[in-house]
């Protein structure tokens, strides 16, 4: 007859058996490459985040990482993708605040996904987007454009690179912040909106930095500021539209963040979050981000309270420009 402990504790024996295998795997991860998906094509600032993030990730987890455009419907594809992913960290999202918190907001009907339904891995960068004039226009400066659009609500319009972008956004909060009335129109991108305000058609118009800069120094087009509370020291000669009175609670930004799919193993989250932590402190990693206008994002960002105050913020701006699809 077997002794009453021994039999106690094979039921126990047997868990821990079966519990092996799966917490191997946690512990050898990652042992297979790694896809990082990007909602956009190549060449934007998400994907060159993107790809400089896949980068060092490789070096540090010692594992390829891929990255893999999965563009269409303003980065929602990819993102709606991702947040049903298994969770085991080989499918991640390097994504923009347009599809992690922002498209939910304007299109609730197709956009069933929100920031809730990942796992954040950490804030990587962000950059700020800047308000500039057409030279037909005169307009010089925030202060100049603020006395001009006040004195003739409706008669002047601004564009950017479509509905319910983070541009977009930023046009608005504008508008809150300052009591303007303005005709906002969309574009299908950079290319058309650029060519408009250097030709007089459009009077203002909204870029992310990185892409506004080219045509601001060339003189193509007037910095008026930048959306972001701080000067970017990419460009510290732009000032902020916050340093105006009227506008001084301005404060808008394109950002990017790591995800992973939601329920991801503690131990996978805690190996990636370390090698995210250091990629955020490599010298190359810096310097390529921040040649392209990006500011790199604390280590120690609660990323909870970050989304959940980000998403508010968006949600004010939405419901004051009734901005719906």
């Amino acid at each position: 007859m077997k002794h009453p402990l021994v039999l106690r504790a094979a039921p126990l024996v047997a868990l821990a058996v079966m519990a092996t295998p799966a917490l191997a795997q946690e512990a050898a991860y990652p042992n297979k490459p790694i896809t990082v998906v990007v909602g956009y094509p190549p060449g934007g600032s998400t994907d060159l985040t993107g790809r400089a993030v896949a980068d060092q990730l490789a070096r540090k987890l010692g594992v390829p990482v891929v990255v893999e455009n999965a563009g269409g419907a303003g980065g929602a594809i990819a993102a709606a993708r991702v947040s049903k992913a298994t969770p085991d960290g080989y499918t991640l999202l390097l994504g923009a605040n347009n599809e992690i918190a922002i498209n939910r907001l304007i299109t609730p009907a197709t956009v069933k996904y929100s920031y809730k339904d990942f796992t954040p891995v950490g804030l990587v960068a962000s950059q700020p987007m800047v308000l500039v004039a057409s030279p037909q226009t005169g307009v010089k400066d925030a202060a100049q454009f603020l006395a001009t659009v006040k004195a003739a609500p409706g008669k002047f319009s601004y564009g950017s690179s479509g509905v319910g972008t983070a541009l977009h956004l930023a046009g608005e909060m504008v508008k809150q912040q300052g009591g303007l009335f303005m005709t906002h129109i969309p574009y299908r991108g950079v290319a058309p909106l650029t060519v408009d305000l250097v030709g007089g058609a459009l009077d203002y118009g909204v870029f992310v930095l990185s892409s506004g800069l080219p045509h601001i120094r060339s003189g193509k087009v007037v910095a008026l500021g930048l959306t972001q509370k701080d000067r970017s020291a990419a460009a510290p000669e732009i000032p902020s539209l916050s340093e105006s009175p009227s506008l001084k609670n301005m404060d808008i930004g394109v950002w990017f963040a790591l995800m992973a799919p939601p329920k991801l193993p503690e131990p996978v989250l805690a190996r990636l979050r370390t090698a995210l932590r250091e990629t955020l402190q490599t010298p190359e990693f810096r310097k390529k981000l921040e040649d392209s206008g990006s500011t790199i994002a604390p280590a120690d960002v609660d990323m909870d309270r970050f989304l959940a105050q980000e998403t508010a913020k968006y949600q004010r701006i939405v419901d004051f420009a009734n901005i719906r699809e």
